[in-house]
């Protein structure tokens, strides 16, 4: 969905259009006027059976995550900063490169994980940086890009990668080929706050973005970010990525789309303001 503002919004399909089962969703968000999709689980389909689904749409997918273990599991966020996992974590990054392939997906999500209250952060820490150096090495050439993001501690208590400077030290020491920022401004607000300084320092590692507004998870117009002024500094930077709707809406998917016309149509960066 292009926004009058020149913004690319893509829409997840686990957050919106949940009136109708998964598998219709891509249908009803290419009505909506959506051009590319992402979720976070495509692993219980055949990938093959969801490349006809974004084909038979004219979807483009965006994103997807790489495997993670079953809700309330010590795995849940997947397993990339437990020591002694390195195998277990090798074979759900391949399984992950594979779906992005077959899909034609951008970006393959590698979460942080959660850190096992008996393994200090330097060891869980030290043992993430380790597993994605071979990740990059392993997406070299697959035309997929590697992305990290910061979770706030209240949603996913104990996640390794819990500031945005953290992931971007991540990316900064494996030196930025082929690896970047998933940056959600959700968890910016909830974890860090100071939401535009923030954007405006990670903008140059960040490869994708998501947006909902606290407290409620909602769409943008909902709760407490300024959008204007968040939508105003993409602009500044000539911003041109994708940016992922991630957002429970609060009455509808459709209805909660008014939001776009609202914040997106005359939105002007602050250089603009100033003139």
């Amino acid at each position: 969905m292009r926004a009058p503002n020149g913004l690319r919004f893509d829409a997840n399909l686990k957050w919106l259009f949940t009136e109708v089962p998964f598998e219709e969703r891509f249908d009803a968000a290419a009505a909506a006027g959506f051009t590319g999709v992402e979720y976070a689980d495509p692993y219980p389909y055949p990938a093959a059976r969801l490349r006809r689904r974004l084909d038979d749409a004219g979807l483009h997918q965006v994103l997807i995550n790489a495997p993670t273990g079953e809700p309330g599991s010590a795995e849940r966020a997947g397993v990339a900063c437990l020591p002694g996992r390195a195998g277990g974590f090798r074979g759900d990054l391949e399984r992950g490169l594979d779906y992005a392939a077959e899909l034609g997906s951008d970006f393959l999500h590698v979460l942080g994980g959660i850190r096992p209250p008996d393994v200090s952060h330097d060891r869980a820490f030290a043992t993430f940086v380790t597993n994605l150096a071979w990740a990059v090495e392993r997406a070299r050439g697959t035309g997929v890009c590697l992305v990290l993001e910061a979770q706030n501690g209240r949603d996913v208590p104990g996640f390794l990668l819990d500031t945005q400077a953290r992931a971007a030290a991540v990316v900064e020491a494996l030196g930025g080929d082929g690896i970047g920022l998933l940056l959600d401004l959700y968890h910016v607000q909830v974890q860090e706050g100071d939401l535009v300084t923030t954007l405006r320092e990670h903008l140059p590692r960040v490869r994708h973005l998501q947006i909902a507004d606290p407290p409620d998870r909602t769409e943008p117009g909902s709760g407490e970010i300024s959008w204007q002024r968040v939508f105003g500094t993409l602009l500044d930077a000539s911003y041109l990525g994708w940016i992922g709707c991630e957002y429970r809406p609060a009455n509808g998917t459709v209805n909660g789309l008014s939001w776009v016309g609202r914040h997106c149509g005359a939105a002007a960066s602050p250089a603009e303001a100033r003139r």
